[in-house]
């Protein structure tokens, strides 16, 4: 009777650890993007991921942000990287993919189709995702901006995403936000950024919580 007793409580114990050690493994979150978010030319601790990570650990949130942003990406490029920059243990991703597309002039219908294929892709998982829209610079002309500006709502409704329309939202076109360049957020840029964003953000962990 004793060792069934302490079988029992072996038992018990193991579960407890078990769900304790679960408990304690914080949420992955993975943002998927270019430069906008890999922090060009930025110092340690002010890009894009660093920065949203801060911010919401100070809320309570027990995550990490992992930067798999890659300077001068596309869609295309996101799209080839996917597996291995989102692996199996992702919560959750913010997909921040298309500037470059737009820089190049790439077909707005091939960028659809990556984008596509990555939320898609990312949903089937059962991924959390957060769509990073991009807006098209006017001097492309209007059927270009026409045909390039619907892809990101109309990709995450059609897969029941999160959307946050424009990623540089707040940011674009300010000099004292941006980088000498002034395509590039600076740290005091990136900060307004994660500021607007963090109530999606925070949408989107609950979900990946939730899932």
């Amino acid at each position: 009777m004793r060792l069934k007793l302490y079988q029992l409580v072996a038992i018990l114990a193991s579960i407890l650890c078990l769900s304790v050690s679960a408990q304690a493994d914080p949420l992955k979150l993975v943002v998927l993007g270019d430069s906008l978010s890999a922090g060009y030319q930025l110092g340690a601790g002010e890009g894009f991921p660093e920065q949203l990570q801060k911010a919401l650990r100070e809320k309570g949130h027990d995550v990490e942000v992992i930067n798999a942003g890659v300077s001068g990406d596309t869609s295309s490029g996101g799209l080839s990287r996917l597996d291995w920059s989102v692996g199996p243990d992702a919560d959750a991703v913010i997909v921040e993919l298309g500037a470059n597309d737009m820089l190049r002039a790439i077909p707005p219908q091939k960028t659809r189709e990556n984008i596509e294929a990555i939320v898609g892709g990312l949903t089937q998982r059962g991924v959390a995702v957060l769509v990073a829209g991009m807006m098209a610079q006017r001097n492309l002309g209007d059927d270009y901006a026409e045909a390039f500006d619907p892809i990101f709502p109309e990709v995450a409704k059609a897969h029941d995403a999160l959307l946050y329309p424009f990623f540089l939202e707040g940011v674009a076109l300010n000099p004292d936000l941006n980088l000498s360049d002034g395509m590039h957020p600076n740290a005091e840029g990136v900060s307004v950024m994660v500021r607007n964003m963090l109530p999606i953000v925070e949408t989107l962990l609950k979900q990946a919580s939730a899932s």
